[in-house]
């Protein structure tokens, strides 16, 4: 049997646990030449992934450090994407004891929006500058989830505009699917599909799985191979961390990926790497054992950097706005900002923590987060192109792996932040944006100057959504 008939073969809990047993300190000189080796951007063995969650000395992991950093200065040049969450229902059938949304939870103040409630949602959503949104739906069969529903709230969503703005990108998170159903919903013209597998382990899975099609471990583990079947080229997985142990998690997402990459020319668009966080009606975030340290999260954000390079790594506003500081230099490549996680949040103008899936970290609006990211000398971006231009999938690697890809992010991301700039920050925001893109420029190379510099005249000038 294979990921064809249905089973997720790729997922090999021996090699993982054979590798982790393996847990002696490496030696300093192996470290730096998986570093070096890392520096050169194609990408980290199996057993050099384990060798660096060994490491634990404060001079080495302050190597490892600079090396994710550099990689992804390397790849994608300054530019941290963002992005907003659209929660568009909470209802759901499944079972799963570390989430708000599980059927039984009495606590939950249950939502579905209508397209009207989306719309209104989307608008909020585009003044505070988005371009791209992500779209997530409870998993509940068969109506208020019906794959029509979905549908028409990504039509809506690309059909609403206000002032300037519009959703440029519409991403999907919603229940796995079949080949057929994933080619319905490509055709309403997504971006990435995402979902993540909460935990590889299956003894696991299967405890905090109760009841439900996502009980079906094997139905979820293989929903990426059926998505790129279907032809959607941007996947995005991950592993909501502290349900099991971290390193494992590490290690099968770098398997899944591997999996991918072997059958389909081209691994996950992107990898994220959401924390349990406390949820409406349990308490499995203080009962797990699992739980993910500051320091190891840190940790294995930028091993992820190291071993998958040129694979978008997601960080959301689960985690507090210190922690999201120290991630973006580590490698991190996409955000979201000014996140509301229960439907209708964004019009109330602040959450509902009886109508979340979870609670969130970092509530500061998107404006004062844009502004930190600037500060920090990162180009906040709010570029879609690739997406409309067909640089997605093996595509998108084919660029991105000779280096050419920051010809096009870091051009596209000063012209989607002097867009930001010009029609939505604030006093305090344009000053330090303006200061950041003339340093920008100031810094690049000709090549790249060269196309940036009428790109930002151009959007100061009047025009919108320019892109290379």
């Amino acid at each position: 049997m294979s990921e064809a008939a249905g089973i997720a073969t790729y997922i090999n809990e021996q090699v993982i646990f054979d590798c982790l047993r393996e847990r002696a300190r490496p030696e300093p000189a192996r470290i730096r030449a998986i570093l070096d080796k890392a520096k050169a951007m194609q990408g980290l063995s199996f057993n050099e992934t384990t060798a660096l969650v060994a490491v634990d000395d404060p001079e080495l992991m302050s190597e490892l450090f600079a090396a994710a950093r550099s990689i992804k200065q390397e790849i994608y040049g300054s530019r941290l994407v963002l992005f907003a969450p659209l929660y568009i229902s909470n209802l759901c059938a499944n079972e799963c004891t570390y989430c708000a949304y599980r059927a039984s939870n009495r606590e939950l103040h249950r939502r579905v929006l209508s397209q009207e409630e989306i719309a209104a949602e989307t608008r909020v959503i585009i003044e505070q500058g988005h371009k791209r949104i992500l779209v997530v739906a409870g998993e509940s069969y068969p109506d208020h989830n019906s794959l029509k529903y979905v549908h028409s709230a990504v039509e809506t969503v690309y059909a609403t505009r206000s002032g300037n703005g519009e959703i440029r990108r519409v991403n999907v998170n919603v229940a796995p699917l079949s080949v057929s159903d994933f080619r319905d919903l490509k055709a309403t013209g997504i971006g990435t599909y995402q979902c993540f597998q909460e935990t590889y382990h299956r003894e696991t899975y299967a405890r905090v799985h109760l009841q439900g099609r996502k009980r079906d471990f094997d139905w979820r583990a293989t929903v990426m191979d059926r998505a790129m079947e279907a032809g959607i080229d941007d996947v995005g997985i991950g592993a909501l961390l502290g349900i099991y142990d971290w390193r494992f998690e590490l290690l099968a997402m770098l398997q899944h990926a591997q999996h991918l990459e072997q059958r389909f020319g081209c691994g996950p668009h992107t990898i994220s790497v959401p924390r349990l966080e406390p949820a409406s009606g349990t308490d499995f975030t203080a009962t797990t054992p699992y739980t993910v340290s500051d320091p190891d999260f840190l940790k294995l954000t930028a091993i992820l950097r190291l071993a998958v390079p040129y694979t978008g790594l997601i960080m959301s506003t689960r985690e507090s706005s210190a922690i999201r500081h120290q991630s973006f230099q580590l490698g991190i490549s996409q955000t979201s900002a000014g996140s509301r996680t229960d439907p209708g949040g964004y019009a109330r103008s602040q959450g509902d923590f009886h109508s979340s899936q979870f609670a969130v970290g970092d509530i500061r609006p998107v404006d004062e987060v844009v502004r930190e990211i600037a500060e920090m000398g990162f180009t906040p971006s709010f570029c879609t192109a690739c997406y409309r231009t067909g640089r997605t999938g093996s595509d998108f690697m084919d660029i991105a792996k000779p280096g050419a890809i920051k010809y096009h992010c870091e051009p596209n991301a000063l012209a989607t932040f002097t867009e930001y700039l010009e029609d939505y920050a604030s006093p305090a925001t344009r000053q330090a944006g303006e200061l950041h893109i003339l340093h920008q420029v100031a810094t690049m190379d000709d090549k790249q100057r060269r196309i940036a510099t009428p790109m930002i005249d151009a959007v100061r000038k009047g025009k919108r959504d320019v892109f290379v």
